[in-house]
């Protein structure tokens, strides 16, 4: 008989039913990744405030209410809130078992886009007008699906002990199954979050134990195809211009550059402190573009100063090194997969975010994880958050 692995499914057997067996003494809250949570909090907080600041005095956007863009950014965070208890109460292993469900439900929202039912909004044909000013971007929850549905193949005769790492055949399955919604999701085309899902999955594999020639060999075709996109002419003229914009800052600084230009004037007027909460010029005067969602980080750069913006960086820090703490407890591949594709999608949109805002990344329209406006990217992070804090409320009592 073949011994298992140390993922056996026999060295976390005693956690089915967990939630339910949980003592006073060892209750769920105690359990809970609490800097995870705290951390994941006090951005939302800051990206309420900032986005208050950006968004204020701009009455077009605003309809006139100043506190138009706070309270729905307050919405969305108790909403997100909302799906992070409801993720943990049902937990990873439940949600593990509805992944087809999710993934086909998934397949059809992002296909829905490419319908009459889709807009476009701020150049981007990735959203689904629901109506009373509310929207929905699909891609972002694909996001999770990926994770979910390779961490679902990948671990699953691993987990049972019949194999000590995922053999070719299930790695070719998932990356077939994360190419269908990415390819979709590519025709909009939403390359930024492409990016952000080229990233999960190369996450997931080397989490998985996979062959490294799979992730050598993702990469280089990542790299043939993104010649190949450009040479079809698959994306649009925007995002050509934010490319070139990106290699050459100083062309058209009044057009393509304008939006890095003005982010950087912003950021570095900060200085150690700032100019203090909405007293900040470039914010104030609305030279900054899309300053509630995709450039909040300019806000806090200006208002905040170095000081406001370290500390930004220091709670996604402690995200992701608590979700890397997670992930080295759990005793199951399958929470170890699910928490390294969260970790590489924190960590990429996070860096993709403020480096375009800083000039050494390409502007791509990804939001700061809990501090830019939207609220299908606040949901999708909160249920984010809810996976991490189920793996570990279910990890072993021992662990």
């Amino acid at each position: 008989m073949q011994t298992a692995n140390k993922f056996s499914v026999s060295r976390y057997a005693p956690e089915r039913g967990a939630m339910a067996k949980l003592t006073s003494r060892d209750s769920v809250l105690r359990r809970l990744d609490w800097p995870i949570l705290l951390s994941a909090l006090a951005l939302s907080f800051i990206g309420a405030l900032l986005v208050w600041s950006a968004t204020r005095n701009r009455t077009q956007l605003n309809q006139g209410d100043p506190y138009y863009f706070l309270i729905r950014h307050a919405l969305n965070t108790g909403i997100g809130l909302v799906l992070m208890i409801g993720t943990v109460w049902l937990g990873h292993r439940t949600l593990r078992g509805a992944v087809p469900i999710l993934y086909g439900l998934s397949l059809v929202l992002i296909l829905a886009v490419l319908t009459p039912l889709g807009a476009t909004i701020n150049g981007a044909h990735a959203w689904i007008v629901i109506g009373g000013g509310f929207s929905l971007q699909p891609s972002e929850f694909v996001k999770i699906t990926i994770i979910l549905v390779m961490a679902m193949l990948l671990a699953t005769r691993v987990d049972a002990g019949d194999l000590t790492h995922p053999d070719h055949r299930t790695v070719v399955k998932a990356l077939c199954l994360a190419a269908a919604p990415m390819g979709i999701v590519m025709l909009m085309p939403d390359l930024g979050s492409v990016m952000v899902m080229v990233v999960i999955v190369l996450g997931v594999l080397l989490a998985s134990g996979a062959s490294n020639r799979w992730v050598v060999g993702l990469m280089g075709s990542g790299a043939a195809g993104a010649v190949l996109i450009w040479q079809l002419g698959v994306l649009d003229e925007y995002q050509i211009n934010r490319f070139a914009a990106f290699a050459n800052p100083d062309l058209d600084p009044a057009g393509v550059g304008y939006n890095t230009n003005q982010a950087r004037i912003a950021i570095g007027s900060g200085g150690l402190t700032g100019s203090g909460l909405f007293k900040g010029s470039q914010t104030t005067g609305q030279f900054v573009p899309e300053q509630q969602t995709d450039f909040v980080f300019t806000v806090a750069g200006e208002e905040l100063g170095f000081l406001g913006a370290g500390l930004i960086l220091v709670l996604l820090g402690i995200i992701l090194w608590r979700a890397c703490m997670i992930a080295r407890e759990t005793t199951e591949l399958y929470g170890t997969i699910v928490c390294a594709g969260i970790i590489a999608w924190f960590a990429f949109q996070s860096f993709e975010n403020i480096g375009m805002t800083l000039g050494i990344m390409p502007v791509a329209g990804l939001p700061l994880p809990f501090v830019s406006y939207g609220g299908s990217s606040m949901f999708a992070v909160w249920v984010a958050v809810g996976l991490l804090q189920s793996i570990r409320v279910q990890r072993p009592m021992s662990a």
